[in-house]
């Protein structure tokens, strides 16, 4: 392959190809059945044929279709097993890798975007991708000035090839449900979409991530490299190793996937405390499992760092990478998700019922049982109301069973909810990081990020603010010499 496949109707006629090939492929399996095999082996055989045509159409077509594929990796925990299992190689290879563009078509982009003296800026340069993703590939290279560094390079036609991608996949998204069992794809992809101009961006996303590595410059427990360099189609940033969370999630050891879920947590919910900005692509494929650095480490008692083990598992860090999409909220979280968490905790149904109205979640033209909709939310923040939870694929299973199934009242409650396009983002990054931290079967002490990040959610801070509210509102009253109603 010598570029990124551009044209429409060639991108098109793969990504029709999938659910076609699944039918295809259930034909096949029918006639293997009435062969003599049995239908437990006749299915797996369909399903691991299917994700493998998964994973080689879109990792080949990138774009879009790439993008789509990451995003649907991370839910993959909350699939049967019977299901889940022959897509789960499939799917998480596309956190880590695609098909790489070739080297000529790479230095012609930096010739174009950097210079033609482009080589000049870097005193190593690897033609070799160290990963390809959906809209471009990174290179490892050493700077001018001895740092080494990450090269990202936008692959030429990405926008348009997005833009197509995810039109088309809209259009047939009900085929692709066989592909993916019991997922929602259309506003997924809807989603996906309204953030493409973002995605492209790099000049954007190299002023997120520096942001967040000003922030976080020395933070013990989160890593985020500095901005080297910023061009059109071009990034270039500071090279962080660590073990990839797909490697933890395969084979870390509890320690490290307990470890590596406790900071994912803190920096969901640390980083729009502290940067009014929430990283809005939350798979395993832009993290990393860093040792302590060596003098974080030395400072450490009983424990020195050693090439087996990199020092205390306590003090290792995470590295977070890709800040192409980013949802900008100057306030934090909104502290609407704080007092709902709070009040569905402290069995408050009314309290809820009216704040989730209030901004929109329930319609003005649909009512709803209060107790009905508490019952609905407390399985769903399990994970809030105990010191430390174990997330594991059989609990998002079991609560995505509940929700799916047809016959169930949460699913009938469910439907009759509404999502406000505010918070579409925030729902999306929550229920990704859920599902890593189910794919870790990491156990995490979720309260402790909760209460020291998440506006609204302790009961002392929500009596603080209404006390400061109504003393704002006291003193309104009194310069407008009107009075004040408790």
């Amino acid at each position: 392959m010598s570029d990124l496949p551009r044209k429409a109707v060639t991108r098109t006629a793969k990504l029709a190809a999938l659910p076609l090939g699944f039918a295809g492929r259930a034909t096949w399996g029918l006639g293997k059945r009435i062969g003599g095999k049995s239908a437990e082996l006749v299915a797996r055989e369909v399903q691991q044929r299917t994700a493998d045509q998964l994973f080689k159409t879109l990792g080949e077509l990138k774009g879009g279709a790439m993008k789509l594929g990451q995003a649907l990796s991370v839910f993959e925990s909350a699939l049967p097993e019977e299901v889940a299992g022959p897509y789960r190689a499939a799917l998480t290879k596309l956190q880590e890798a695609a098909p790489p563009l070739p080297a000529r078509t790479v230095h012609e982009v930096l010739a174009t975007r950097i210079g033609k003296d482009w080589r000049e800026y870097f005193l190593e340069f690897e033609d070799a991708p160290a990963a390809a993703a959906s809209i471009g590939q990174v290179h490892r290279a050493v700077w001018h000035d001895g740092r080494k560094v990450a090269v990202k390079v936008q692959y030429p036609g990405a926008g348009e090839a997005l833009l197509s991608d995810l039109s088309q996949l809209s259009r047939f998204a009900r085929l692709l449900g066989p592909l993916v069992p019991g997922m929602d794809i259309k506003p997924l992809i809807k989603e996906l979409r309204d953030r493409v101009s973002e995605e492209l961006d790099y000049e954007l996303e190299a002023r997120a991530q520096q942001q967040h590595a000003a922030e976080f410059e020395g933070d013990p427990d989160v890593v985020i490299p500095q901005v080297v360099h910023q061009s059109d189609q071009v990034l270039v940033t500071e090279w962080i190793d660590g073990i990839p969370l797909s490697e933890v999630i395969a084979e870390g050891t509890a320690e490290q996937r307990d470890r590596a879920g406790q900071l994912l947590a803190r920096f969901l919910f640390s980083g729009p405390a502290r940067t009014g900005l929430l990283h809005a692509d939350p798979h395993p494929g832009n993290f990393r499992l860093l040792p302590p650095a060596v003098e974080d480490a030395e400072r450490t008692e009983d424990s020195e760092l050693t090439e087996e083990d990199g020092g205390p598992i306590r003090s290792w860090r995470l590295g977070v990478l890709d800040f192409g999409t980013v949802d900008r909220l100057p306030g934090g979280l909104p502290r609407n998700i704080g007092d709902s968490l709070r009040l569905t905790l402290e069995g408050d149904a009314a309290g809820v019922y009216g704040l989730l109205r209030e901004e929109g979640f329930v319609k003005e033209s649909i009512d709803l049982d209060p107790d009905a909709v508490l019952d609905y939310l407390l399985p769903i923040i399990e994970p809030t109301q105990v010191e430390e939870f174990t997330f594991s694929r059989g609990w998002i299973r079991e609560q995505a069973a509940r929700i799916a199934d047809p016959r169930s009242p949460a699913h009938q409650l469910g439907r009759q909810l509404n999502l406000p396009p505010s918070y579409v983002l925030i729902h999306r990054v929550t229920l990704s990081t859920i599902g890593v931290l189910c794919q870790l079967g990491a156990t995490v002490r979720l309260r402790d990020e909760l209460d020291a990040w998440l506006p609204g959610f302790l009961a002392e801070e929500a009596e603080d603010a209404e006390a400061e509210g109504a003393e704002y509102a006291e003193e309104e009253g009194e310069q407008e010499g009107e009075p004040v109603q408790a």
